[in-house]
């Protein structure tokens, strides 16, 4: 009872330690829901200050736009996750933890009421198994008594009746008369002395038949005690403790601590879950992210700013209405001259255009390169060893190390400069 009682005071430790530990755990839920909150409503206040109203409309709303929209809407919904997780922790899983408290703490009284009536009957078994015993004992005590006290008889009598054997051998005859009474005599004592040892035998005969019987009998009943005893003993270690923790202490407590922490796997799993929609809205985002939608949209936006201004028209001066080339002498020889320099010339450009373009788009290709490198896995910083141990970030060795960094940026400045220089060079 002193064990279960102790393990009573560990099961009410436990679950004192788990309220504990969701009461704190529901305060960090909230703190930490507040915090997301007032990160969210910074920015959508200054998200609706904007001037550029217009790139907030659906239609017109820019990739990276709605990525920013989501990301913020996904740090609302983790404060609304979060307030609901801390809410299920406070007046849910706490009273769960409470009610299994006060149910194990009753139980283990009437446990150990239950305990302790089993405890007693077998407290009685023992001591009447211990009466058993003692009764036993003395009869085969008094049995060995008597039976030592009647062999002590029959050793008198074998002497006695030896004596009067000897006795007889050793007299010498005297007158007939004297000698005849003199044996009548001693025949009249040694009988009388035989008489009280076959008298005191029987007596001690009878007295050991008597306790030997008994000794019996009491050895029977202390078997058949010890029997049953041994029974009780047996039953009460092997079935009643067990029953006794099973269906008394135990009773329910494995069950409703199982209802307790599935509800808050329930509600972690469902946290997860929602952040996991959430996210997945996020990265069809990210997917979606298109720089040629995004400049049609933006041209489309500004149909006023990027729409080509009308052509230029000819401007007659004077009078003079000749709108075309003309093509007489002397011009006509001046106009072939020239056309001929002009197709020279375009030749040549191609040629160097082409060169050119060959240099550009491996430019752009490096920039695109440098700009695309799939450097976003971090699944390694997450994994964790056997003793709970982080395990080696390898982000600080690659993309994060200052010396990986500065190279990086050092090598796509010098190609942005090199890209623009070729641009503004040779034109687009």
């Amino acid at each position: 009872m002193k064990c279960l009682d102790q393990q009573c005071e560990l099961r009410v430790q436990l679950l004192q330690d788990l309220q504990d530990f969701f009461r704190k755990k529901a305060e960090i839920e909230m703190d930490y829901s507040r915090n997301l909150e007032k990160l969210a409503e910074r920015f959508l206040a200054k998200t609706r200050s904007t001037k550029d109203q217009q790139f907030k409309k659906d239609q017109n709303v820019l990739s990276p736009v709605n990525c920013w929209n989501l990301l913020l809407n996904q740090v609302k919904r983790e404060s609304r996750d979060h307030t609901t997780l801390s809410d299920i922790y406070l007046n849910n899983i706490i009273p769960r933890f409470v009610q299994v408290s006060e149910d194990s703490g009753r139980l283990f009284k009437k446990s150990k009421e239950v305990g302790q009536q089993l405890q007693d009957d077998l407290m009685k078994v023992l001591n009447e198994l211990y009466s058993v015993m003692k009764t036993y004992h003395m009869y085969n005590a008094d049995s060995i008594s008597a039976q030592s006290k009647l062999k002590e008889a029959e050793k008198q009598e074998e002497k006695q009746i030896g004596k009067s054997v000897k006795q007889e051998d050793r007299q010498t005859p005297r007158s007939p008369d004297s000698t005849a009474n003199v044996r009548i005599e001693e025949k009249h004592v040694r009988r009388s002395s035989v008489k009280k040892i076959e008298k005191m035998k029987e007596k001690r005969q009878a007295k050991y038949t008597e306790n030997k019987l008994k000794a019996i009998k009491a050895r029977n009943e202390y078997l058949l005690a010890l029997e049953a005893t041994n029974a009780s003993v047996f039953k009460y270690y092997i079935h009643d403790l067990s029953d006794l923790i099973d269906q008394c202490c135990d009773l329910g407590y494995h069950a409703s601590l199982n209802r307790a922490l599935r509800t808050f796997l329930s509600a972690e799993l469902n946290l997860e879950q929602s952040k996991h929609e959430g996210l997945d809205a996020i990265e069809n985002a990210v997917e979606n992210l298109d720089a040629t939608s995004d400049k049609q949209r933006l041209m489309e936006m500004y149909n006023n700013v990027f729409c080509p201004p009308m052509k230029f028209e000819f401007q007659p001066h004077m009078g003079d209405m000749a709108s075309q080339l003309c093509a007489q002498q002397p011009v006509q020889s001046e106009l072939v001259q020239r056309c001929q320099q002009l197709q020279s010339r375009l030749s040549t450009l191609k040629i160097e255009n082409e060169e050119v373009k060959k240099t550009m788009e491996a430019t752009l290709q490096t920039i695109q390169d440098i700009v695309t490198v799939e450097d976003f896995d971090v699944s390694d910083c997450f994994q964790y060893s056997n003793s709970m141990e982080s395990v080696k970030s390898t982000v600080s060795e690659t993309f994060m190390s200052k010396p990986s960094i500065a190279k990086r940026r050092a090598n796509q400045q010098e190609t942005e400069q090199f890209y623009f220089t070729v641009r503004e060079h040779y034109g687009f």
